[in-house]
């Protein structure tokens, strides 16, 4: 191994919902260390999403729009003697949670129109249901590894 592991973060649970993935994702919405506006763009898609499906628990909805949108699979490209290989390989639990949260923010960032929050809150619902960017974009790139499944023995 050439470099170090990285140090983990230690993320303190958000004060609303006493959960590390809500925190995370606030953490990820905010941009230029503004965090109460992010935690009020955050809670505010939680508020049209509860308004929305009738149901009390949001994060049982959050929770589950997160796992419709994590990849269970993805590629790495691998240089083998002079060649670049994608090779697919699976991915850790934290990893494909953080790179759903990144894809559902970046879906929503790229709509135009309406305020984050309800960005926001259309992106995690569509995830929910099984449709949407996020969903989509996980869709390809489980394509992409199973078209390049004659790689996996590049796989160390």
């Amino acid at each position: 191994m050439r470099r170090r592991k990285a140090q983990e973060k230690v993320v303190l649970a958000d004060p609303k919902f006493n959960s590390k993935i809500v925190a995370k994702f606030i953490n990820m919405v905010m941009l230029a260390g503004k965090k109460s506006i992010a935690e009020r763009m955050v809670y505010g898609a939680f508020e049209i999403i509860k308004k929305d499906l009738n149901e009390p628990d949001i994060l049982k909805i959050f929770h589950k729009a997160l796992d419709n949108a994590r990849p269970r699979l993805e590629v790495k490209p691998r240089r083998v003697g002079g060649a670049t290989y994608q090779v697919p390989i699976e991915v850790r639990q934290e990893r494909g949670t953080s790179i759903a949260l990144r894809w559902i923010r970046d879906f929503a960032k790229t709509k135009k129109g309406r305020s984050m929050s309800e960005k926001l809150a259309d992106e995690i619902m569509a995830a929910y249901k099984g449709e949407g960017s996020a969903i989509k974009k996980r869709d390809d790139t489980h394509k992409m590894a199973e078209a390049n499944k004659a790689f996996a023995h590049f796989r160390w």
